[in-house]
């Protein structure tokens, strides 16, 4: 089994992250449990932070969670 499908927690906040970052609401969370919600809404609120700071495209390439240099 990938790592990746293992660690849910990291996963909802990837996909917090990427919803806030394309200026999607916040009640468009897709999970129901409260430390995946929890997750998911943190990563929501820093990619709405880099929304509104200019960090999309090309400029905010090293900012993406799974990206390493």
């Amino acid at each position: 089994m990938r790592r990746q499908k293992r660690d849910v927690n990291d996963r909802a906040y990837k996909r917090g992250y990427h919803a806030g970052l394309s200026g999607k609401s916040k009640s468009q969370c897709p999970t129901e449990t409260p430390t995946a919600k929890q997750q998911w809404l943190s990563g929501w609120r820093d990619g709405r932070v880099d929304n509104w700071d200019g960090m999309i495209g090309v400029s905010g390439i090293h900012k993406l969670p799974g990206i390493t240099t």
